[in-house]
């Protein structure tokens, strides 16, 4: 049983910056060979993926959307997974989701886009800009 808790987000001003925190927790949970990644869903519409990182000094895959604004870094010391937001944009408005696979588990790169291969999700912390 893996436990992941967001933090971080608020309500800013477009253009500005947040950074969001997920802190993971379990007992047989080995963060450092699970992939991790940032979803996100903005009212009525559907989750979309954010970012992701394979692993501990593996590869981050981003959307387009966030694609140089956006960076996806962890912490293995701290059990942690970041994303720093920058250039925020009214469109980035939505409840952001931290989601963790497998530990061990690979994938070819499409699948790290996609909801199913992550085991575990975090309650959401919502992110506002303002424009």
């Amino acid at each position: 049983q893996v436990q992941l808790v967001e933090s971080g987000g608020g309500l800013v001003q477009a253009g500005e910056s947040l950074r969001l925190s997920c802190a993971a927790s379990g007992r047989t949970f080995t963060f450092s060979r699970a992939a991790m990644g940032w979803f996100r869903q903005a009212p009525g519409k559907e989750r979309e993926f954010v970012a992701a990182h394979t692993n501990s000094g593996g590869s981050t895959y981003y959307a387009d959307s966030v694609n140089g604004r956006f960076t996806i870094s962890r912490s293995s010391a701290k059990n942690t997974v970041y994303l720093q937001m920058n250039s925020l944009k009214p469109e980035d408005t939505a409840v952001y989701y931290c989601a963790a696979g497998r530990p061990g588990a690979y994938y070819s790169a499409s699948h790290y886009y996609t909801p199913r291969i992550y085991d575990s999700w975090g309650q959401g912390t919502q992110v506002i800009v303002s424009s």
